[in-house]
């Protein structure tokens, strides 16, 4: 019974983890829009990964484009597994778009 337990236990954490992929996706995408958004924008991925944590922002591809009126931004993070030999669980994505200075 303890090993089913436990295996359960570890896919209770997975999916929080992969939880906390996508809300720091949401995360880095927000930022680097907002950053993107503006009349004097600057390194707009590096907004997003700096909005992010240490170890996701590791793990993060972003992706910028502005216009007159609107900036797009888009967030992918490779989510991690617990479970040993395998590296990944795919990744979570998110874009925010947000107007322009």
């Amino acid at each position: 019974m303890i090993p089913f337990l436990l295996l359960v236990g570890l896919a209770g954490i997975q999916l929080g983890l992969a939880g906390y992929a996508v809300q720091q996706a949401g995360t880095g995408a927000r930022a680097a829009a907002r950053t993107a958004g503006q009349q004097d924008a600057g390194d707009c991925a590096g907004a997003g990964r700096s909005a992010m944590s240490g170890w996701t922002a590791g793990r993060a591809s972003v992706d910028c484009s502005g216009g007159d009126e609107e900036a797009t931004a888009t967030t992918e993070v490779t989510i991690p597994s617990l479970i040993p030999g395998i590296d990944s669980f795919g990744s979570a994505s998110r874009t925010v778009t947000m107007p322009s200075d």
